[in-house]
């Protein structure tokens, strides 16, 4: 019975310090990932917006987010940079899904849409 007391602390405590030392490394991921960023990557940003980084500071990235309009953001709201693959793929979907709901809806269905109040 008196081993139970430090068996319990032991079985609580070794789960916690194993989630502080995983955090630890994946915010350092995250911290390692936002110090190398360059002009040219394309990112993803903590709130969900797409853009390509033209300018960077000690603390803030500028971002492209459309042609010609450039944005500033902190570092830290930079999520994760795209690879290219990514970036290719996704311009193919939305190049295909486009064309695919265009060809779906007819003139009459369209009309039908627009004139709904």
């Amino acid at each position: 019975m008196e081993l139970l007391f430090p068996l319990l602390l032991v079985a609580l405590l070794v789960p916690m310090f194993l989630g502080v030392r995983r955090q630890k490394r994946e915010a350092a991921k995250v911290t390692e990932m936002q110090d190398s960023l360059k002009a040219g990557d394309q990112v993803i940003t903590t709130s969900g917006l797409y853009g390509t980084v033209v300018d960077l500071d000690d603390t803030t990235v500028d971002l492209e987010i459309a042609e010609d309009v450039v944005t500033t953001w902190l570092r830290a709201a930079i999520r994760e940079v795209r690879t290219e693959t990514e970036v290719v793929t996704d311009e193919a979907d939305s190049t295909t899904e486009g064309a695919h709901d265009a060809l779906e809806e007819s003139a009459e269905q369209t009309e039908t849409r627009l004139t709904k109040d």
